[in-house]
């Protein structure tokens, strides 16, 4: 037998197979084989495998290779005599054409693209499941997060809302500067959009607005001395962050003190994290630490907030510094919102 008669032979079975398999990858695509469906969906492919079977004995009996002419002793067509050049009987050559090739049709083709289909489809839906996981695993971060950041907004609010109630049988003029800056406070938190981060540099402008509204209640009692490093200050931080924390350094440091005293602001970049500190020169810590973050509010937010922004990468701890009073010292991973860096004044004073 010629070369040229084998790969006629073999193409002539194999190619037929091309404009059927994606008939069969369809179907199980469309129809595929599940726990529920098993018995009529199995029921369904051995009638399409019957019919696979079938179209395919047609197309490559249409071939010049289908069928053996024992006479002329060659190949030809289940349905063309070359000879003659006349129709012939289909029936004997597809009879042995089916029982010698209705097991690889069913075998090495239908079987096959089957299973090539629901491992494609399974791995869709696995695919499908993952996102759908991120996402609503996402969208509970952020609304965890959402629920978090509002807790503060109105603890804030009333304590100041109190403060200015105070100050209006007093002094009026007081109170009318502390209503103007939490209008501005106010302003500043809704234009953040929802957003969790935010610029250590916008941070500390919402922060400044804040003190404004301290000093109104203190005068000359509160100091706050800034030392941020002009490079964090285009840093990402959660929104809302240090507001609380200063706000519990003036309620039990300096509020608790009968002189005036100090609160420190500190932003430093160590390596590829950011550093912040909160200090103050108060009374000190009256209790250990793990008690102070179950029973404060901003404490116990602000470290809810870190561990699920940023897990394992994170620190929130409160210690007493060597010279006295408390100290909050939060480490987050260095990221930056733009790539400039605008050079800043390192130290401010209020």
């Amino acid at each position: 037998m010629r070369f040229g008669t084998i790969v006629g032979m073999e193409f002539g079975q194999i190619l037929t197979y091309a404009p059927l398999t994606p008939l069969v990858f369809t179907w199980a695509l469309r129809f595929p084989l599940q726990r529920d469906n098993w018995k009529n969906r199995s029921l369904f492919y051995v009638l399409a495998g019957l019919i696979f079977v079938l179209a395919h004995l047609l197309l490559w009996g249409a071939t010049p290779y289908a069928a053996w002419n024992s006479a002329a002793r060659s190949f030809s067509s289940a349905f063309w005599n070359w000879h003659a050049h006349t129709f012939r009987s289909p029936w004997v050559p597809l009879k042995s054409m089916l029982m010698f090739g209705s097991v690889d049709d069913i075998t090495e083709a239908y079987i096959p693209t089957l299973l090539i289909a629901h491992a494609v489809l399974y791995y869709q839906r696995f695919r499908e499941r993952e996102h759908r996981a991120a996402q609503l695993a996402e969208q509970l971060t952020k609304s965890r997060l959402q629920v978090l950041k509002t807790q503060m907004q109105p603890h804030f609010l009333f304590n100041t809302l109190h403060s200015i109630s105070a100050l209006m049988l007093s002094n009026v003029a007081a109170a009318d500067r502390m209503m103007t800056s939490l209008s501005d406070l106010l302003r500043m938190s809704l234009e953040d959009n929802g957003s969790q981060l935010t610029t250590l540099n916008r941070e500390l402008e919402f922060l400044g607005v804040y003190i404004d509204i301290e000093k109104v209640r203190f005068a000359d009692r509160l100091r706050v001395v800034f030392d941020i490093d002009p490079e964090c200050l285009d840093c990402q931080v959660p929104h809302l962050l240090l507001q609380p924390l200063v706000e519990n350094a003036v309620r039990h440091g300096i509020s608790r003190r009968s002189r005036a005293g100090t609160i420190e602001v500190i932003a430093k970049r160590s390596g590829t994290a950011l550093d912040l500190w909160i200090r103050d020169d108060g009374p000190g810590l009256n209790e250990p630490p793990e008690q102070l973050f179950n029973r404060g509010l901003g404490l116990s937010v602000a470290r809810e907030r870190l561990q699920t922004l940023y897990g394992n990468k994170q620190v929130c701890e409160i210690r007493t510094p060597v010279n006295g009073g408390a100290e909050v010292h939060l480490q987050m991973p260095l990221s930056y919102s733009e790539a400039s860096k605008p050079e800043r004044v390192a130290h401010r004073y209020l």
